[in-house]
């Protein structure tokens, strides 16, 4: 069975520049793209995690951007979340705190397999990491 990511989540960010800094130090991101929108603020960046990605660009008041709103515009609340596969979850939970990640789901061993947390970035979106990896056999 193919692995390769084919849901791709996109994020708006205020800072998109401070914001990749942060993903790719806390996280672990490498930075595949970074296209500038001529205003200080990035139009569109892919940064790759493994087989996976994520999209994200600078808030804007557009179309597509009208339908997202920021985790402290709705009391930091979130419609949704991703969740990420590490390998070795204690090292990533600890790198992530130590970058400044807030914890909200400590690091601990799942019932249903592997370990996993649950953190915010510095603009409150919610990210979820674990060793349970649901392709693997």
């Amino acid at each position: 069975m193919d692995t390769r990511s084919t849901i791709i989540p996109c994020l708006r960010y205020r800072d998109a520049h401070a914001a990749i800094d942060w993903l790719c130090k806390a996280f672990g991101f490498g930075m595949q793209a970074v296209y500038d929108d001529g205003e200080g603020g990035v139009a569109h960046a892919q940064l790759a995690f493994g087989g996976g990605m994520l999209m994200l660009g600078s808030v804007r008041d557009n179309a597509f951007g009208r339908h997202i709103a920021q985790p402290d515009e709705i009391g930091g609340r979130q419609t949704q979340s991703a969740y990420v596969v590490v390998a070795d979850c204690k090292a990533h939970y600890e790198r992530a705190k130590a970058a400044g990640a807030v914890i909200v789901d400590d690091y601990a061993e799942k019932d249903y397999g592997g370990a996993g947390y649950s953190c915010l970035d510095p603009e409150g979106h919610l990210w979820s990491f674990g060793s349970y990896d649901p392709w693997a056999d």
